[in-house]
C-alpha cells in the first residue's frame, strides 16, 4: 500500500459531495412518502388521531424543506462545477 495520496481537485470535490447530496434526496422523498402513508392514516385513515397527524404533518413540512434546501444546494454546486469546468 502506497503513502501517496492523490489530491482531488476541487471540482471532483464538488462532484463527490453532489452525488452523496443526491443520495440524500432520494432517501428523503422515500421519507416523505411514507410519513405522508402515516399522516393519511391517522387523520383519516384506519387509526384516526388528530393530536398524531398534526405531528406527522409538522414533521411532513419539515421533510419538504429539507428537501427543497438539498435540490437548490445541488443546483448551486452543479452551476459551480459547470462554471469551473468552462473557464478551464
Amino acid at each position: 500500500m502506497s503513502d501517496h495520496q492523490v489530491q482531488k481537485t476541487q471540482v471532483e470535490f464538488l462532484q463527490d459531495v453532489t452525488s452523496q447530496l443526491k443520495e440524500m434526496r432520494h432517501y428523503a422523498q422515500t421519507n416523505s412518502e411514507t410519513l405522508s402513508a402515516q399522516w393519511l392514516a391517522f387523520d383519516a385513515g384506519e387509526y384516526k388521531n388528530k393530536k398524531f397527524a398534526q405531528r406527522i404533518d409538522t414533521l411532513l413540512n419539515q421533510q419538504g424543506k429539507l428537501l427543497d434546501e438539498l435540490e437548490s444546494v445541488i443546483q448551486d454546486i452543479e452551476i459551480s462545477v459547470n462554471h469551473t469546468e468552462q473557464e478551464s
